[in-house]
């Protein structure tokens, strides 16, 4: 299986140009494409039982957020694989780097509350006063990272469920999945 650093092979042949003026050598490129499916739900009732409380769960807790600045409230909720539901929101600070994503909460309280447990499922909601909050909002990059760390640590693929307070969902299998082309622990030997 060939690696995902191999996806652009770009080969370099000298050629000779009948145009004084153009200089460019001609570049054989190979193009590999990268694409994922996932799926869709027009709402929270075509889910089935178990994720349908858990989106209730992340979207019950997005009034727990604390988001004086933006008014964009996240919540999310995680059932573990020992059967145990943990929640997160997102805490804005004046100085908006010290801000944390409700994602990165979530992953932070796991860690410290039920160590070395992998996560399941993991459904992300969101309220806002600005936008209404009828279609799916993913990950930042940052909690993509994270996220992908998670299950590198655990072995074990997080599921994601991604949606408004009402609305279509998205179910996506894997969190990798949303951060081709990674930077992980391999790379770093």
């Amino acid at each position: 299986m060939e690696s995902l650093v191999q996806v652009c092979k770009i080969n370099r042949e000298s050629s000779v140009v009948s145009d004084s003026h153009d200089s460019r050598q001609n570049i054989i490129m190979q193009e590999k494409k990268f694409e994922f499916s996932f799926e869709v739900y027009d709402g929270i009732d075509e889910l089935d039982a178990d994720d349908r409380q858990l989106l209730i769960e992340a979207r019950n807790v997005t009034g727990q957020a604390y988001a004086p600045y933006s008014n964009f409230h996240v919540g999310a909720a995680a059932k573990l694989s020992n059967n145990k539901i943990v929640t997160g929101t997102n805490q804005e600070n004046a100085s908006y780097p010290v801000g944390i994503c409700a994602e990165r909460v979530l992953l932070s309280a796991i860690s410290s509350l039920h160590p070395g447990m992998a996560i399941e499922t993991m459904a992300v909601s969101y309220q806002s006063k600005k936008i209404k909050s009828d279609h799916p909002i993913s990950p930042c990059g940052m909690c993509r990272q994270a996220l992908l760390e998670c299950e590198g640590r655990t072995g074990k693929p997080i599921r994601l469920i991604l949606a408004g307070i009402e609305g279509e969902v998205y179910v996506i299998r894997s969190a990798s999945l949303l951060l081709p082309l990674a930077f992980t622990s391999e790379e770093l030997g």
